[in-house]
C-alpha cells in the first residue's frame, strides 16, 4: 500500500510541484497517504523522488480498459517503470476472473474526471445549507446522506470548494478526483459479486493504483459479499 501511495506522491510532486498548498494533487496523496498511516518521512522521500529525478522520473501513469462480467465496464489506472510488465499482469488478472482487455476508447467514454468532496457541518448547523455553501462556491451537485455531504465539482476547482467548506467550519473527511461513471448498469447479484472480487484483484497488484466500474453495487449485495 505505501508503494502504491509513494508512487502517486511522486508522480503529483513531478507534475505540480513539492509544495501541497500550491499543488492539490499532491495534497489529496499526501492526505490519504496520512490516512493509511504512512510515516511522514516516507512521504517526503517520495515527494523528493519525485522532484529530484531519478527513479521518479522514470514512472508514468497509464490507463487501460477493460471488461468484467456481464459486459461490466472497468477503468484501470497504473502507474509503472515498465509497461510490458504491467499490463501482462493486468491481463492476466483479468482472464482469471472472467474479464479481458479492451480497445483504447471502449470504456472511457462513458467516464468523466470529478472532483469529490465529504464533509460534516459544524456543531448542528443543516447539512443542506453546507451543501448550498459548496454549490455557492463553485460546485456543481451534491447528495446528503445524514450529516454527510457528498460534493461534486469541476477538478480544477475541487481545492477551491473545499477551502470555501473548510472556511465555514466543515470537517473534510474525503478530497479526491476520480473517474465516475456517466451512466451504470444493474447485474445479476453473481455478476456483480465477480465484478467486485475482480476489482479487488486488480488493486492487489502492485502498479495499479485504481479500478472504476460502471456497475451499481446495492446494499445487499455489498453486505453479502462482505459476509462471504
Amino acid at each position: 500500500m505505501f508503494t502504491k501511495f509513494g508512487r502517486e506522491i511522486s508522480v503529483a510532486a513531478r507534475e505540480g510541484g513539492a509544495d501541497p498548498d500550491g499543488n492539490p494533487r499532491l495534497r489529496m496523496a499526501i492526505d490519504r497517504a496520512r490516512e493509511a498511516n504512512m510515516p511522514m518521512d516516507t512521504i517526503q522521500r517520495a515527494i523528493q523522488r519525485g522532484v529530484g529525478g531519478g527513479e521518479g522520473a522514470a514512472l508514468e501513469e497509464v490507463v487501460y480498459e477493460a471488461y468484467g462480467a456481464g459486459g461490466a465496464a472497468l477503468l484501470i489506472e497504473a502507474t509503472t517503470d515498465n509497461r510490458n510488465r504491467t499490463v501482462a499482469e493486468v491481463r492476466a488478472t483479468l482472464t482469471r476472473g472472467g474479464g479481458s482487455l479492451g480497445e483504447s476508447g471502449s470504456v472511457a467514454w462513458n467516464f468523466e474526471s470529478r472532483g469529490i468532496i465529504v464533509a460534516q457541518p459544524r456543531d448542528k448547523a443543516d447539512p443542506e445549507e453546507l451543501a448550498l455553501k459548496a454549490i455557492d462556491a463553485g460546485a456543481d451537485d451534491f447528495s446528503v446522506d445524514g450529516r454527510d455531504v457528498e460534493v461534486l465539482t469541476d477538478p480544477s476547482r475541487v481545492d477551491e470548494v473545499r477551502r470555501a467548506l473548510e472556511a465555514d467550519g466543515a470537517k473534510i473527511t474525503n478530497t479526491d478526483v476520480a473517474m465516475v461513471p456517466k451512466t451504470q448498469i444493474e447485474l445479476p447479484a453473481d455478476q456483480t459479486t465477480a465484478v467486485m472480487r475482480l476489482v479487488e484483484r486488480l488493486e492487489d497488484l502492485d502498479d495499479v493504483t485504481r479500478v472504476y466500474t460502471n456497475v451499481h453495487i446495492s446494499d445487499e449485495v455489498l453486505a453479502q459479499a462482505t459476509a462471504g
